[in-house]
């Protein structure tokens, strides 16, 4: 069985990010992520890329599943964010990079660029928070 997940999209591609928009989707080589809010998911998203926090990476990792690697992600706060949440700390994020195939691997991309992942990965990720993640059967 595998699922659509839609992750919070708790801010978008920062000025530092690398990104190549001659192609769809857009290819990222860098990527900074700035926040402008935070509900607490430890899986975020902004398109076409997926941070995690690291206690899920040591999840993803732990559990063995398919279809991940990891890279680091800048991360910043808009002034948005500081107003909102002016004692707010961060955990340390790093870039889900998905590369596996949708509906063998655990983790893999959707013809219509969405994150599918597989139930073993939702059983491991549904254990640290993803409340606001958008939740589907994949078909």
């Amino acid at each position: 069985m595998f699922y659509y997940i839609e992750p919070e999209v708790a801010g978008s591609l920062g000025d530092s990010s690398d990104i190549d928009t001659s192609v769809h989707p857009p290819k990222v080589s860098k990527l900074h992520y700035q926040f402008d809010g935070w509900l607490g998911d430890d899986l975020l998203e902004t398109f076409p890329c997926y941070i995690v926090t690291e206690q899920m990476r040591q999840q993803i990792e732990l559990n063995n599943l398919t279809g991940a690697k990891f890279d680091s992600v800048m991360i910043s706060v808009s002034d948005q964010f500081q107003e909102m949440y002016p004692n707010k700390i961060l955990p340390q994020f790093f870039w889900l990079k998905v590369d596996g195939n949708t509906g063998k691997d655990d983790f893999g991309i959707a013809k219509d660029h969405r994150l599918v992942i597989s139930k073993e990965a939702f059983d491991t990720m549904k254990q640290l928070n993803i409340e606001n993640s958008d939740i589907e059967e994949y078909k």
